[in-house]
């Protein structure tokens, strides 16, 4: 590798090894040798929302759904049907019974049914829920939103950034108000 100085051009070029032999590449771009690695096929499903549609949207595992209220929903026990595509490309359909959401031990679905049902306001973005490793859940997989939304506002407050932290913490007493009240 060699390196120029500012206004060095023409100049005597100083080479600075890197201790290490180039790797040569068969013409694969990086996106095309980083898929390879990681042998995952991505698909995704977009849902267009109708008038009736609660949520519709997903995350980067490819998981991508929709909810609607089911038709035996009512206002002592709303239950919301989830349907949709799995971070592996599988159709589901769920029933979600919004009382029994526990956002200390939640899914992705679950939370965006509980928020939609909430009506969280969504700041003019997608969601309401923490960023960060929600984008990498599956279907099935369990986490601690309480928790993710205390380290979201710790690192917002780390960042002086007051207003999003503002938002997050209007956030997550909507969640601990709905815990509250079971």
């Amino acid at each position: 590798m060699g390196i120029n100085g500012i206004g060095m051009t023409g100049g005597p070029l100083a080479a600075y090894g890197t201790g290490q032999t180039q790797r040569h590449t068969t013409g694969k771009s990086f996106a095309e040798q980083v898929n390879n690695i990681t042998n995952i096929p991505r698909t995704y499903q977009v849902y267009i929302p109708e008038e009736d549609t609660l949520y519709s949207g997903g995350n980067g595992t490819g998981l991508s759904f929709y909810l609607k209220y089911a038709e035996n929903s009512t206002e002592d026990d709303p239950t919301v049907i989830a349907k949709g595509v799995d971070e592996n490309g599988d159709e589901f359909e769920q029933t979600i019974h919004i009382n029994k959401i526990n956002p200390r031990c939640a899914t992705y679905v679950e939370m965006h049914a509980l928020e939609a049902h909430l009506g969280v306001e969504k700041n003019g973005g997608l969601t309401s829920l923490p960023m960060g490793e929600t984008g990498n859940m599956g279907l099935y997989d369990r986490m601690d939103f309480m928790d993710m939304f205390q380290k979201q506002i710790s690192d917002m407050r780390l960042l002086c950034q007051k207003q999003a932290m503002a938002y997050y913490q209007y956030s997550m007493q909507a969640y601990w108000d709905f815990m509250c009240r079971k």
